[in-house]
């Protein structure tokens, strides 16, 4: 059966929990009646159609929208809580989208991702941090390299090491796979893998990449204003079933003759 099947565990397990989550934004009901939990070291896949929720689901996740009713915890607090500062990173859509001229390098972004409102104002950044975030993402050999002169792959990879270089332990990441090759693309995929099995971070993704999502996360949300499927990747519906989902009827019958 096509619907919500998140498990319902101990609430300390959880990382995130939305319940009864329902967003307007401009006067538009964007996102209704949204329930799902993750636990940690979840690698979870967010999937729909364009205009159906998905980055603004995220944007409530992280606190910059409001939500009109419903409820959302990370590691049982509200979203930007002060005790939460440092444990969770985002990377979005436009974040490896950097100028070509941008003089800055792989290192100094990454740096970046080490400073929060307890350190701001303090010299003392975490190199070690810096150090393993680089050397998680393969980009040792570019630390000192301009942003501006990698590839796409590499920019996604620098900018999902600023996320690590912050030590967070759930990362979410809004469309990481735009603009970058096959190879690049599986690579990266592969890293956020290993950070789930070996670093034991959590991971909420959004892509409009179905075929990646099947291929990589653990678990599925299918969103179109509310969520259609949740589950297990291999329990994923084929594309007829997702076209129900979304009540798409065939214009030809059995025979391929055009329905009137």
């Amino acid at each position: 059966m096509l619907t919500p099947n998140s498990p319902k565990m101990n609430e300390k397990d959880f990382v995130l929990e939305v319940e009864d989550l329902s967003v307007i934004r401009s006067g538009k009901l964007v996102i209704s009646d949204i329930n799902f939990w993750l636990s940690k070291g979840e690698f979870v896949g967010i999937v729909g159609p364009n205009g159906s929720g998905k980055t603004t689901l995220l944007l409530s996740i992280l606190g910059i929208l409001k939500a009109n009713s419903g409820r959302i915890r990370i590691y049982g607090c509200e979203p930007m809580c002060q005790s939460n500062d440092g444990r969770v990173s985002w990377v979005s859509q436009a974040a490896s989208n950097l100028p070509n001229n941008l003089r800055i390098t792989v290192r100094e972004l990454v740096k970046l991702g080490t400073i929060s409102s307890r350190n701001m104002f303090s010299r003392n950044r975490n190199n070690s941090a810096v150090d393993n975030a680089i050397e998680m993402v393969d980009l040792k050999n570019e630390e000192h390299t301009d942003v501006g002169r990698l590839s796409g792959g590499q920019r996604q990879r620098a900018v999902i090491a600023r996320a690590l270089a912050s030590e967070a332990d759930f990362i979410i990441l809004d469309e990481p796979l735009v603009g970058i090759d096959r190879e690049a693309r599986n690579s990266l995929l592969k890293l956020l893998d290993e950070l789930c099995h070996d670093a034991g971070k959590t991971i909420l993704m959004v892509s409009h990449d179905l075929a990646a999502i099947r291929q990589t996360a653990h678990r599925m949300i299918y969103l179109e204003e509310s969520i259609k499927f949740d589950g297990e990747t291999s329990e994923f519906p084929e594309l007829t079933e997702i076209a129900e989902l979304r009540g798409i009827k065939p214009v030809h019958d059995e025979s391929g003759q055009h329905q009137h």
